[in-house]
């Protein structure tokens, strides 16, 4: 009643092997590839082809939330003997107040374990958290136009309890503990959950001020009132201490050169840049384009080091 199935040639079946072992082949490579350009660029980001001494350059960019990435980049070129000096490139209003000062921490305990200079250099702006982080450095330079200082704390969430009672909607919420649900943005603060957040800030604010104080070796006292949130110019900012230097990012590189022994032009050394794609993926370094579920759920009030 049917016709016979029509066998498959030996041809056709090298073809459908040939093209999977073709197939699997070129994904190893693509691996391959990926991961080694990402060593090339970690090893071969050096300008001047064979120089035993380099200084590193370290950019921080944008808002400040994650001291991790940074740390690891400056553990690393803390433990490189070849690396004599780091520079912290800034162009950031800060972040949160927490990742800030870990990051500050580390470029202090390597300057103190290491005994290795890092340098921060300010292109447009390093406030608040950024600038919390340079004044651990030995320098700091900035351009005459570079926005620094904003020196204070900041907590801020959106309350949104008046559209969800036009909306008809109610938050349910069982708690023990009175300030517990404090900061609950469906209802409004509270005189005594004012009090308690402002004591939280009121004690960052101080910590802020006294790290502050010690990386620029002054005091409490003399940073205090310049620690009014407010930020300044590069060329304002020099007569009130808040930087050591006007000038640029060249201008701190050669200056940084000279002060560890390189003569003529510094061989810099900067980090690999992230892995993007397979390579990233395979890695779990692709969180751009998997996003953690957990973070959908941080909505929780906010301390930040930032200028806005």
């Amino acid at each position: 009643m049917y016709a016979p199935r029509p066998r498959r040639s030996a041809g056709f079946w090298l073809a459908i092997i040939g093209g999977s072992l073709a197939c699997f082949g070129l994904f190893i490579w693509a691996i391959v590839w990926s991961t080694a350009h990402a060593f090339s660029a970690d090893t071969a980001s050096t300008s001047g082809f064979g120089a035993t001494e380099h200084i590193a350059v370290v950019d921080l960019d944008g808002v400040i939330m994650d001291a991790d990435k940074i740390d690891t980049q400056l553990r690393k070129f803390g433990d490189d003997s070849s690396v004599k000096a780091i520079i912290l490139h800034i162009n950031s209003p800060g972040g949160g107040a927490a990742a800030s000062q870990e990051v500050y921490h580390e470029v202090v305990r390597i300057r103190q374990e290491k005994h290795k200079k890092i340098i921060a250099s300010v292109e447009s702006v390093g406030a608040s958290g950024a600038y919390y982080i340079a004044s651990g450095c030995d320098k700091i330079y900035a351009n005459d136009a570079s926005v620094v200082g904003s020196i204070g704390v900041i907590m801020e969430w959106t309350n949104y309890g008046d559209l969800m009672r036009w909306a008809k909607l109610k938050s349910v919420v069982i708690h023990a503990g009175e300030l517990k649900d404090a900061g609950d943005p469906t209802h409004d603060m509270t005189p005594k959950e004012a009090a308690y957040f402002q004591s939280l800030v009121d004690n960052m604010y101080a910590q802020f001020v006294h790290d502050v104080a010690d990386g620029r070796h002054s005091t409490d006292d003399k940073i205090r009132p310049l620690a009014t949130g407010q930020v300044w110019t590069g060329q304002q900012s020099l007569p009130l201490g808040l930087i050591d230097k006007v000038g640029g990012f060249r201008v701190a590189l050669m200056d940084t050169a000279k002060e560890v022994g390189i003569s003529g032009e510094p061989s810099i050394v900067r980090p690999a840049s992230a892995k993007k794609g397979l390579a990233g993926l395979l890695n779990g370094e692709s969180d751009d384009l998997f996003p953690n579920p957990s973070k959908l759920l941080d909505h929780a009030p906010g301390f930040y080091f930032m200028w806005k």
